[in-house]
């Protein structure tokens, strides 16, 4: 009886240690991401130890690239197969590249997972006919970043959220003076000013309508900023034209443009004014703000996809966000994390907070079709002839309308 006893012990015990090491076994997870910086690679590597110092059985590699060159290589990698177990998403590539993803909604609704506790324009930018493919880390209101030196100069008061599309249009003329622009406009501008404007270019059925009345009008506004009101200076028909007006308005050359609040770090340290932000004008009605934002996905391809989710919630758990905003890295998706932001990346600009907050307020999902970087790739070749004055607005939608659906 005392042998069976022991025995019987002893493969309890053996039992034990065979489960627990089991419930150890490493899984190795991939993760790729771009990055603009050493710094910038630093804080997601942070991340990634993160998720290892909530489950040590999972370690992630970080694999990061420059940004342009991270959506050059997303197709190669997922034709060949290489695609890593968490794939970094941007809202508005995510309809081009959705189906490269593992759909979320069965593994948010099995642990209860709390989706509301992200600000919800966002999380309509990370879904695809209601389903969603990433939790985001990040969201972003266009604003209007401004020159607060050159408007006191001018006399032009602070314009503060909620300003009508008149009141900007004025400022606009006053600060257009001695070679230098009150504003800088670029072709991807348009879907973000008209859709503050209450324009609709994509219809209910999802389609690009670029020819209806109320876009065409948009695009008669945004041209005429360059072509009639002469308050905006030319940009060169390619895909830098955003690089270019930074840079200008950088430099004192343009006293307002158009940016979202990923850009604050990096123009503080770049600019010798004072910075102030505002939102978007708005048209004769309520403004409806779009967003922009970030996060991350699980491949379809992957073989780790329990884990991978683990991982991706960890990545933007509350305590990964706070470390985020504090290195003023994003603006958080989760509404309860964004006043760590503020604090960091916002304090030294002018109404900063105010107008991200009002923006918030006022937000919507960026309407956008499955084919929307060539739609951009037009925007970008067709506007700057528009704004030149050699097309009119009818013309301009009519070509990319046009091309966009060959």
């Amino acid at each position: 009886m005392k042998v069976l006893k022991k025995a019987l012990l002893l493969a309890t015990i053996g039992g034990s240690l065979f489960a627990t090491a089991a419930s150890a076994e490493q899984v190795n997870l991939t993760w790729q991401m771009w990055t603009g910086s050493d710094a910038d690679t630093k804080g997601w590597q942070h991340l990634a130890e993160m998720v290892t110092a909530k489950y040590p059985d999972i370690k992630v590699t970080l694999t990061t690239t420059g940004w342009v060159d991270y959506w050059t290589r997303l197709p190669v990698l997922a034709a060949s197969g290489q695609l890593a177990d968490i794939v970094s998403m941007q809202s508005l590539r995510m309809p081009n590249f959705y189906s490269l993803l593992e759909p979320l909604n069965d593994r948010i609704a099995a642990d209860k997972f709390d989706v509301g506790a992200f600000t919800p324009s966002i999380i309509g930018g990370m879904s695809v006919d209601k389903q969603l493919y990433g939790l985001p880390y990040d969201v972003g209101p266009w604003v209007i970043y401004y020159n607060q030196d050159a408007l006191e100069a001018a006399g032009v008061p602070l314009p503060k959220p909620g300003w009508t599309l008149a009141e900007f249009t004025d400022a606009a003329k006053k600060l257009t003076k001695d070679g230098k622009y009150g504003f800088g406009i670029t072709p991807t501008n348009y879907s973000v000013l008209a859709a503050a404007w209450g324009d609709k270019y994509v219809n209910d059925a999802g389609e690009l309508d670029l020819t209806n009345p109320s876009a065409v009008a948009a695009a008669e506004r945004v041209i005429g900023f360059a072509a009639k009101d002469k308050v905006a200076p030319l940009v060169p028909s390619s895909a830098d034209a955003g690089t270019v007006i930074q840079g200008r308005f950088y430099s004192g050359n343009v006293a307002m443009y158009v940016d979202g609040p990923w850009s604050i770090i990096g123009m503080k340290d770049k600019v010798k004014f004072k910075i102030g932000s505002t939102s978007l004008p708005r048209g004769d009605g309520e403004l409806t703000a779009v967003t922009a934002g970030s996060g991350f996905g699980i491949a379809k391809t992957s073989k780790n996809k329990d884990a991978a989710w683990k991982a991706i919630q960890v990545l933007t758990s509350p305590e990964a966000l706070q470390y985020l905003a504090e290195q003023g890295r994003a603006l958080p998706a989760r509404a309860a994390s964004q006043s760590s932001w503020y604090k960091v990346a916002a304090k030294d600009i002018t109404n900063g907070g105010e107008a991200i907050d009002y923006s918030l307020a006022h937000s919507v999902p960026y309407v956008i079709t499955n084919n929307w970087a060539a739609v951009e790739n037009l925007f970008n070749q067709y506007f700057p002839p528009a704004f030149g004055g050699s097309a009119d607005a009818k013309q301009t939608m009519e070509s990319i309308q046009s091309l966009a659906q060959q």
